[in-house]
């Protein structure tokens, strides 16, 4: 993000944190277990995943003895795809719902994506902090390599935030982008080592799961909660260097057609 822009969304803090909290405040008021659902939703999903595929995987993989095990595993993976799905998935349609916003009110249009990926990261440490209390609870909480989350987090952020931007510019003048993206984003998910390890699959698939970006994402994740240890660091270049691309070309292309979404809008 530019430095021109990045003094903007300081100008209009109050205008992105007041977004945020107005955001969370309507997804809930109407709800009778409120935030609840962000835990119900991810952990629902985390049962089906345990029922079946629990016992296969017990059997496959290395320290899945435990009670809990498995359900760590998961949660360590599905968490933080919930993160990245949710900031792309909004991303690409956030020019779009907000078209009539950007026709009367004057404001740096890049506060929409800051306040989608404030939002998302408010979810995810609702649900996170819930996760560590279980782990603290079943004896399963991490040593320091806890601190590893900072830079896995901000990787993932940055890689999300960046492709919800250009995948929300392209939407605009090609409304088929979102609705081929959610196809893609499906098999994007069972294109990471999220349910399954990577060393589960047959020797020639892995080398083609491993130029998944996120892949070297969630095995970190992976390895501070479930194995409890440091990440591999080398595995989370490629992840660093497409958030770099991703944010690089997204600015860019919100800067060249800023101006002309209004009108396509």
């Amino acid at each position: 993000m530019s430095i021109q822009h990045g003094s903007a969304l300081w100008r209009y803090r109050g205008f992105v944190f007041g977004s945020v909290k107005r955001e969370f405040q309507a997804r809930y008021q109407n709800s009778l277990l409120g935030s609840v659902w962000n835990v119900l939703q991810p952990l629902a999903m985390i049962l089906v995943y345990t029922l079946v595929f629990a016992n296969l995987m017990r059997a496959r993989m290395q320290g899945m003895d435990g009670p809990y095990s498995f359900g760590i595993y998961l949660c360590a993976g599905i968490l933080p795809w919930g993160l990245f799905s949710e900031i792309v998935s909004r991303g690409q349609g956030v020019f779009l719902d907000n078209g009539n916003m950007l026709k009367k009110l004057s404001f740096p249009r890049i506060a929409l994506p800051a306040i989608i990926m404030l939002g998302a990261l408010l979810n995810f440490a609702i649900v996170l902090s819930l996760f560590l209390v279980f782990l603290a609870i079943t004896g399963h909480f991490p040593g320091i390599e806890i601190t590893a989350l900072l830079v896995l987090i901000a990787l993932q952020v940055a890689f999300a935030t960046g492709l919800g931007i250009v995948l929300g510019v392209l939407n605009v003048f090609f409304r088929d982008v979102g609705q081929l993206f959610n196809i893609v984003l499906q098999f994007w998910f069972w294109f990471t080592p999220i349910v399954y390890p990577l060393e589960t699959l047959p020797a020639f698939v892995r080398p083609w799961i491993a130029l998944n970006p996120m892949t070297g994402l969630i095995q970190g994740y992976h390895a501070v909660f479930f194995q409890h240890q440091w990440p591999q660091w080398s595995a989370l270049w490629p992840l660093a260097l497409v958030a770099v691309l991703s944010c690089g070309f997204g600015m860019w292309l919100f800067r060249r057609h800023a101006g002309e979404m209004v009108d396509e809008l």
